[in-house]
This record gives C-alpha cells, sequence and structure tokens, in this order.
C-alpha cells in the first residue's frame, strides 16, 4: 500500500475528536461503583478503555454501550477467572486500588508488556492501608476493612496517587496522598462530581470513605493528546482557520495550548462548560503572524510529555533555536 501526502493550502472547518482516554477509564470505574445508572458519552474507543470495560464486566458490572448500572460501594462480584488487563497500565494500578478493599481476592493479569511493568509502586502502599496485595502476579483484596493512611509519594504518577484514593473509599478514617510535583487530578475532580468531600490543599488530596458515589451523566471531553496535533497543523499552515469541538482544558493536560499560544499561534477558548467536574471548551486555531522560538524547562516538559513529539515538529518550524530540557540533558531543534 502507497500513500502520498501532499501539502495543504490550508486547513478549515470543525472536528470532533475521541474521548479522552484517561477520563474514560475513570469514568467507567467510579460508574461501576455508584448508586445507580450513570450516562456516559463519547468514552474512547481505545484498546485499553475496552479492557477496563471488560475487567468490570467480569466484576458484575451491567454496562451496555455507555449506560453503567452501578453496584455500589459493597456491589462488586468476585471475577471467575483472571482480570485480563491487555496491555493497560491505567486499568491494571486503578483496578488494584478499587479491588484492594474488597472482600473477595482478584487477580490481575495482561500481556507480556503489561506485566514487566513496576506495581511494586501501587502494591506498597495498598498494604500499608492493610490491603493484602502482592506482585507478581497481582493479587489483592480479601482482607477488609482497608484503614486510611497518610501517603507521601516518592514520586510523581497520577495512577498511584489514583490507585490510593480508590482504595481510600473502602477505608476506615482519612486517606491522604502527597504528591511532589502536581500530577492530572481527573480522578479528584471526578469523585468531587459524584459526591465525594475531596479536599486538596496544594500538592495534598485527602478524601474519607461516602456513603454513596451519585451516578455521572457526562459527556467525555475530546482527547487533548488528540487534539495537539491539530492545534501545530492549523496553527502553522497559512489562512487555516479549525475548531476543534468540546476539548478537555484541565490545566494539568493544556499545557501545550499555553505554550503554543506563547510562540505566538492564536488559540481561543469559546463555550466553556464543565463535565463530571472537568473543565471543556472549544478551541478555534488560527496560524500566528510572527513565530517565536521555544525553551522548555524540566517541570513544563514533564506537564506535556505525550505532546512533546508534536512539539518537537512545531519547533522545526519556528525560528530560531527551540530547546526541551530534560533531567539529564537538553534536546536541541534545529530551525
Amino acid at each position: 500500500m502507497i500513500a502520498t501526502v501532499r501539502c495543504a493550502r490550508r486547513l478549515e472547518g470543525s472536528i470532533t475528536l475521541p474521548g479522552d482516554k484517561s477520563i474514560s477509564h475513570r469514568a467507567l470505574l467510579l460508574a461501576s461503583i455508584a448508586s445507580g445508572s450513570s450516562s456516559l458519552r463519547a468514552l474512547s474507543g481505545g484498546a485499553d478503555v475496552e479492557s477496563t470495560r471488560r475487567c468490570l464486566t467480569q466484576l458484575g458490572v451491567r454496562i451496555d454501550g455507555g449506560t453503567v448500572v452501578g453496584a455500589g460501594l459493597d456491589g462488586l462480584r468476585s471475577a471467575p477467572t483472571a482480570l485480563d488487563c491487555g496491555n493497560s497500565g491505567t486499568t491494571m494500578r486503578l483496578l488494584a486500588g478499587l479491588l484492594a478493599g474488597q472482600n473477595f481476592a482478584s487477580e490481575l493479569t495482561g500481556d507480556a508488556s503489561l506485566l514487566r511493568r513496576p506495581m511494586d509502586r501501587v502494591v506498597e502502599p495498598l498494604r500499608q492501608m492493610g490491603a493484602r496485595a502482592a506482585w507478581p502476579p497481582l493479587r489483592l483484596g480479601g482482607t477488609t476493612p482497608l484503614h486510611g493512611i497518610d501517603y507521601e509519594m516518592p514520586m510523581a504518577s497520577a495512577q498511584v496517587k489514583s490507585s490510593v484514593l480508590l482504595a481510600g473509599l473502602f477505608a476506615v478514617g482519612a486517606t491522604s496522598v502527597m504528591e511532589p510535583v502536581a500530577t492530572r487530578n481527573h480522578t479528584e475532580l471526578m469523585l468531587a462530581a459524584m459526591g465525594v468531600d475531596v479536599k486538596v490543599n496544594g500538592l495534598r488530596v485527602e478524601l474519607s470513605r461516602p456513603e454513596r458515589l451519585e451516578p455521572l451523566d457526562m459527556e467525555i471531553p475530546g482527547d487533548f493528546s488528540a487534539a495537539a496535533f491539530w492545534l501545530v497543523a492549523a496553527g502553522l499552515i497559512h489562512g487555516s482557520h479549525v475548531r476543534l469541538r468540546s476539548i478537555g482544558v484541565n490545566p494539568t493536560r493544556s499545557a501545550l495550548a499555553d505554550t503554543l499560544r506563547a510562540s505566538g499561534l492564536r488559540i481561543a477558548q469559546s463555550s466553556p462548560r464543565g463535565e463530571g467536574g472537568e473543565p471543556v471548551a472549544d478551541l478555534d486555531v488560527r496560524p500566528a503572524g510572527d513565530l517565536r522560538p521555544v525553551d522548555i524547562d524540566h517541570d513544563l516538559a514533564s506537564r506535556m510529555i505525550d505532546e512533546l513529539p508534536v512539539l518537537a515538529v512545531a519547533a522545526t518550524q519556528m525560528p530560531g533555536r527551540s530547546v526541551i530540557s530534560g533531567e539529564w540533558r537538553a534536546i536541541r531543534i534545529p530551525s
């Protein structure tokens, strides 16, 4: 098969992108333990999210398209076989937190690649909470109740933070997580939208076991990482005007947009709204008048780690020298 790509004279139109994968995972997981039916529209159709859906079905959750019939906090049931997480680290780590406080034991497995990824960083805090947890293979649950802890994370990870917070829904006393740097906060926002008393103080997040989780009625925001390619393309091709509809603009995810604006691209937000606690907006993108190079330090680079490849492409079209600095070295992009 031969594909021919020709230079575009301009890009125009409106685009609706797939639902955000990270938010889709969390919406399915939390809707599964809500008290009532949730309506989740525009869920990601990716293989990783399908792994989460499949595992929840094995745990007795009724899922029909975007309708999830919540089993309540105490309504999950033991799966007949090991839960296959495929290649999804998000599925395995977040499910570990959800299942750690259940009164039945579960085993989580996956493909060869997933089974080589580190899970001890999840197992350790869950053990501190009183969970029966072991790795490898990842086996947990069967000892209740858990007890809340004040966990100081040795390294930043939104997945580990989320796992501990999910376990905290089944713990006696408060559970708090202290991050070394801010990570994606989708779990905290969604829990708050479902009625959980979530306290955020700087880098510390705290919650206690709620009586119930309210069902969700939300449209999953468009994936910002997918939007990044259109931001760059429309912002670099003269005469373009592209509108990206219903994009998640959570500040923990949208650092690339701020960087591109600082470089001269015109990216405007319109129709701001909220979905399941998440900030959402339409993004209008037009080319820059004068482009400027980027100088990205380690902290900023870590906030847009998924978008660094497309930023590197954009930097090749910017005058002067752009620098993306890492912890050990600086990557210089020639003009």
